[in-house]
């Protein structure tokens, strides 16, 4: 009696999934001889004739023998299978473990590397914090740095311009002082020939009346056909001593008996008088700018020759052109000029007691600004 060969299981791939535990199955066994069975045998051979007992035995013998065998190997195979399946089943947990320990790896790897990439960005944002800061900081100190530069710049500044300032005032007093002295060595010498002018003008004026008066004393004769041009300048040199002369008289009756006082140059006995007419023309230099009247006074011109008549309130009583510029936009621009800048200041009071008016004349420059000498 043949028997088939159990079926071997199929091990599992190496990476397939551990299959899930299941209950070790118990192999089906043919049941072993039992002494029923025996003698159920026993009885039919026994039925049987001599010759077919002894082959009956025989073959009984070769049949439990088979049977016997087959029982053991079923057996056997049923161990092998129990073996196979409790071997596979540890196959199958081990895996189940190493995927397990696998995956817990990876987990613990995955948990690292985001660890380490947290870590790595924390670190990056402080290194920018510190490097913004270390840029504020490094700004704040170059913004000091300018601010105490130009501290010490305007401090440098400043002390020169103190510096300048002190100069300044050590040679306006040192020129004051000066002007002052050659004004009083000059009062002498001025004085003296403002006497021997005085007399001169006088003489120079009684010799006009005295030739006026002959002159009109002359018969008329009839006019010459030609007349030289020597007598024809002296003729009008007599006209303008006699307009001169008028036009003297008519500012004396004007004035009705006011102390007058007159500085022809820029030196004279009476400083009060020398101090206030550089104040005056200080006051018309420093603050006139030659670009006003640049335009006029590009035309060709002579120096003028100006005397301003001030009262004792620093008002303007007249101004009068002893030289004309010989352009008469230079003159009008020149008494546009001093009537902006009045009034200039009343008298000093030593200069008030003594005169009601002075006429202060000067030569007026337009080169590079607006100078009077």
């Amino acid at each position: 009696m043949a028997t088939s060969e159990p079926t071997r299981p199929v091990a599992p791939e190496p990476n397939a999934p551990a299959p899930p535990t299941a209950p070790t199955p118990t192999a089906s066994v043919q049941p072993a001889p039992t002494p029923q069975n025996d003698d159920a045998t026993g009885a039919r051979i026994i039925a049987l004739d001599d010759d077919k007992q002894e082959k009956a035995i025989a073959e009984e013998r070769v049949r439990q023998q088979v049977v016997q065998r087959e029982a053991a190997r079923a057996a056997a195979a049923a161990a092998a299978q129990q073996q196979r399946l409790a071997e596979l089943t540890a196959q199958a947990q081990a895996q189940a473990q190493a995927q397990a320990q696998a995956q817990a790896q990876a987990q613990a790897t995955r948990e690292a590397l985001a660890s380490a990439e947290a870590a790595q960005r924390d670190a990056e944002r402080a290194d920018a914090q510190r490097l913004e800061e270390a840029n504020r900081n490094a700004a704040a100190q170059r913004e000091a740095a300018r601010a105490e530069i130009a501290r010490q710049e305007q401090a440098r500044r400043e002390a020169a311009r103190q510096e300048q300032a002190r100069l300044d005032a050590a040679r306006a007093e040192a020129a004051l002082q000066e002007q002052t002295r050659l004004a009083q060595q000059e009062a002498a010498r001025q004085e003296a020939a403002r006497q021997e002018a005085s007399r001169q003008e006088a003489s120079r004026q009684d010799a006009i009346r005295q030739e006026a008066a002959r002159l009109a004393q002359l018969p008329q004769a009839p006019p010459a056909p030609v007349q030289t041009a020597q007598e024809a300048q002296r003729e009008e040199r007599l006209r303008a001593i006699g307009r001169q002369l008028n036009q003297e008289a008519a500012q004396r009756d004007a004035a009705g008996g006011q102390r007058r006082g007159w500085l022809l140059g820029r030196a004279d006995a009476n400083a009060d008088l020398v101090a206030y007419a550089e104040a005056m023309g200080r006051k018309i230099e420093l603050n006139m700018s030659l670009d006003a009247v640049r335009d006029v006074v590009k035309q060709p011109h002579r120096q003028p020759l100006v005397t301003v008549a001030v009262r004792s309130d620093g008002s303007v009583e007249r101004v009068t052109f002893v030289t004309s510029s010989g352009v008469p936009a230079v003159d009008e621009a020149i008494r546009q000029i001093i009537a902006s800048h009045a009034p200039y200041g009343p008298f000093p009071p030593a200069l008030a007691r003594q005169y009601d008016v002075v006429e202060i004349r000067r030569t007026w420059l337009f080169d590079v600004a607006v100078r009077l000498q």
